[in-house]
């Protein structure tokens, strides 16, 4: 007997085209911040129309590469630039605190690469700075945007999960010490959990919300920050999350959300534009993203939401609002203790 098919909702995501546009600035132009303009000027409506870099060789490089208007000298030069509406932030995570509040303190919306910052605390700040300049302030957790993401909670509203109880999620790049860079660098908040382990410990977050206990076990790096890790998050619920993370090995990137009633898996890897299959009792749901986007190109999704919101008067996101931001970093921060990891 054929199982009955579960019907997928429409994704209620942003439309990339013919919504209210942003001008916006670029600080710090690496290579997040290259697919960041890439994906916007692709597959949106929004222009990126100035850009500043500690190099201004590097700055009117990137300039060049993505026809963008205006090079600045230094980020202040930006953030006084009456042109542009929102700031994006691609620096360290070590810098975006200080780069976020100096941003909002001359007026400037702010979209920060994620995690937000490196700790609860800093995360709190910049929380605060922009409530009180009365500016848009969000982490860039872009996976929160996707079309995937927004079907999964639909069929979640109607039903379909029943109670979350268990989320497993990992993510891993393999990247080489002897490289060196930002991911070794305590200074510059390396390590897996705050680069990567941010997405898995987000969408326990999403689905279970803030953890009661955190148990974390790993490894550190020579120069002291966490190259793999296992994380149990436990809820009052009863729920758990079972979380890795790692820059030591490259993993599939798999997640699932185990409910009383049914359960989602995601394609691999979690964070980008794809698919998933749904269950609900006997019944069986596919979704396919089928718009065409892959890989970072998903940040589409994410700046055309954020446009909606600045247009509708928001000062931060209803879907990845700051408190979020702040809870998961929480966790981390935890995690991190946990570790040893004292940077």
């Amino acid at each position: 007997m054929t199982a009955p098919l579960l019907t997928m909702p429409t994704p209620r995501t942003a439309p990339l085209r013919g919504g209210p546009v942003l001008n916006w600035g670029v600080i710090a132009p690496g290579g997040i911040a290259t697919d960041f303009v890439h994906a916007l000027h692709t597959h949106t409506d929004q222009r990126v129309i100035a850009v500043a870099s500690r190099s201004v060789d590097r700055a009117h490089e990137f300039a060049r590469r993505h026809s963008i208007a205006r090079v600045h000298e230094d980020y202040a030069a930006l953030y006084d630039d009456e042109q542009v509406q929102i700031v994006y932030i691609a620096a360290p995570h070590s810098e975006h605190r200080r780069l976020a509040l100096d941003a909002i303190a001359a007026g400037r919306h702010v979209l920060i690469e994620k995690p937000i910052a490196v700790s609860a605390d800093e995360a709190r700040d910049i929380a605060a700075a922009a409530r009180a300049a009365g500016v848009f302030a969000m982490e860039a957790m872009w996976t929160r945007f996707l079309p995937q993401t927004d079907v999964m909670l639909h069929l979640h509203e109607d039903g379909v999960i029943g109670d979350p109880r268990l989320v497993i999620a990992d993510l891993g790049f393999a990247a080489h010490p002897r490289a060196g860079g930002r991911l070794f660098d305590p200074a510059l908040g390396g390590g897996a959990l705050l680069d990567l382990g941010v997405y898995p410990v987000w969408l326990s977050h999403l689905w279970l919300g803030a953890p009661t206990a955190v148990t974390a076990r790993g490894t550190l790096t020579a120069s002291g920050v966490d190259q793999q890790s296992a994380l149990v998050l436990d809820y009052a619920s009863g729920a758990q999350a079972l979380l890795s993370t790692s820059i030591r090995v490259t993993s599939p990137g798999s997640a699932s959300v185990s409910g009383s009633h049914g359960g989602l898996q995601v394609d691999p890897s979690f964070v980008f534009p794809g698919g998933f299959s749904a269950e609900h009792g006997d019944a069986r749901g596919r979704f396919v993203d089928v718009s065409g986007l892959t890989h970072r190109d998903g940040m589409a999704w994410q700046a055309a939401a954020v446009a909606q919101h600045i247009d509708d008067g928001l000062r931060e996101s209803p879907l990845h609002p700051l408190r979020t931001s702040i809870d998961v970093l929480a966790t981390i921060d935890e995690a991190r203790r946990r570790l040893a990891i004292t940077a």
